[in-house]
């Protein structure tokens, strides 16, 4: 079994310009991603980082192709998915999940966190059980049974975020896309959903492209990250090495827009014996 699970060779997407769209005529189109070359291995957590339009999220909606690129190569464990029909996709769906922003707008209001989480089950046709399923996957998400008959608004943003990850990964997936997930969270909640994804690579072999744009956060979930601007990737290798020593200006940007330096384990100690 080879190790390379998904792959994007000089990878163009365009969208149509609906702000630019003349009457009665289809709209321009807008390149938004130029000559993306990507690898991602089995098991293996990748960021991708770059400022609000840099295309990141864009990308990572092709790889799973939620977007349809408009040139070059996407495979997903060696096979074409490039230009795929729904009907070929449909079984690699479970296979390949996302985990969305806003857990909030992702879920719908009318459906109970049981509902929301056995839909991708129900969408492949699954009807027996369903139940045992959702309530494992609830129970790996860090939520206890009891959940399952709450819905979205009797939830805190972290539980909702909990349960978008328990829909992610009811299926037994080997990629999941998480976009932004953890940026509208305080930083206590954080904390616990990247010990949470952690958690559910160790167990579940899972491979992830993490989108986001601090640094900071990528630092602690991911072994690699490649860095966007303008549609293009600017810079990728091991966090380790772009973190020492990142080589393009706008990586140099990115990372001096860090809010916090890391903090020296023994500091706090230090200040608690100075205080007696």
């Amino acid at each position: 079994m080879t190790q390379e699970l998904l792959h994007a060779h000089a990878l163009d997407v365009a969208l149509p310009d609906l702000a630019r769209k003349p009457l009665f005529r289809p709209a321009p189109l807008i390149h938004i991603l130029h000559g993306v070359e990507f690898r991602i291995r089995r098991g293996e957590a990748v960021g991708i980082v770059g400022e609000s339009g840099s295309g990141k999220t864009t990308f990572g909606r092709a790889m799973i192709r939620l977007l349809e690129p408009t040139a070059g190569r996407l495979t997903f464990d060696g096979q074409d998915i490039t230009h795929a029909p729904e009907a070929m996709l449909r079984p690699l769906r479970a296979r390949m999940t996302m985990i969305f922003q806003n857990p909030l707008s992702a879920l719908n209001p009318r459906r109970n966190v049981a509902a929301s989480v056995a839909a991708p089950l129900l969408a492949r046709g699954e009807r027996t059980g369903v139940t045992g399923k959702v309530l494992r996957a609830l129970d790996r998400a860090g939520l206890s049974a009891r959940f399952a008959d709450r819905y979205p608004h009797q939830l805190s943003g972290g539980e909702r975020q909990r349960v978008g990850i328990a829909r992610a990964i009811v299926t037994e997936p080997e990629f999941i896309l998480a976009d932004e997930i953890v940026s509208g969270l305080d930083v206590a909640t954080q904390a616990q959903i990247l010990d949470l994804l952690r958690e559910l690579r160790r167990e579940m072999g899972l491979a992830l492209g993490f989108i986001a744009h601090d640094l900071s956060v990528v630092r602690v979930l991911c072994e690699r990250v490649m860095v966007m601007h303008r549609g293009r990737i600017v810079e990728q290798g091991p966090c380790a090495e772009i973190f020492a020593a990142p080589r393009d200006p706008y990586t140099r940007r990115l990372l001096a827009a860090i809010p916090l330096p890391d903090l020296d384990a023994g500091w706090l100690d230090a200040e608690a014996e100075d205080a007696a």
